[in-house]
């Protein structure tokens, strides 16, 4: 099973292990388009990993922060209280980069930027280049996709699939 993540077409797809698409699901990927550079804003491509799982026991809607629960749980007059937040909710698969000096290590490391997979409130949810680098998802849609896949499954993020 592998991950596939097209930033034109703002699409995960969950693959088999002979590339047939057993899922596909929309994601909103950054603003900023692809590049892989710290600080950029950007979402990183090529070779990943799901490097670590993170919330699988907690409720929909937990908040995050620095990959802590923040023992808040989203709801809108939370999201209206505070609509500057990048709200990181219920799940989260950490990205790692799988390619030395493209995605991983040195100045261009997915996973030293903090790049996931993560859900986000999903009133305000757009299938378009919305965030600041990471892979944002409706919550319900990344509970399914958290709990069939494992840690360390490949992943890979290409302009278009």
């Amino acid at each position: 099973m592998k991950i596939r993540i097209s930033l034109t077409d703002q699409i995960l797809e969950l693959l088999d292990d002979n590339d047939a698409v057993r899922r596909s699901y929309p994601v909103s990927t950054a603003a900023n388009g692809p590049g892989e550079e710290t600080g950029s804003g950007r979402t990183p491509r090529g070779h990943h990993i799901v490097r670590a799982k993170i919330g699988g026991d907690l409720p929909m809607n937990t908040v995050f922060k620095a990959r802590r629960p923040t023992g808040e749980i989203y709801t809108p007059e939370l999201g209206e209280i505070q609509p500057e937040r990048d709200w990181i909710l219920t799940r989260i698969l950490w990205l790692s980069g799988a390619e030395p000096g493209f995605n991983r290590l040195g100045e261009c490391d997915t996973m030293r930027r903090y790049i996931y997979i993560h859900g986000t409130p999903d009133e305000t949810f757009e299938q378009a280049p919305r965030s600041h680098g990471c892979i944002r998802m409706r919550n319900q849609d990344l509970v399914e996709l958290f709990d069939a896949v494992p840690a360390y499954t490949p992943v890979e993020i290409v302009e278009r699939a």
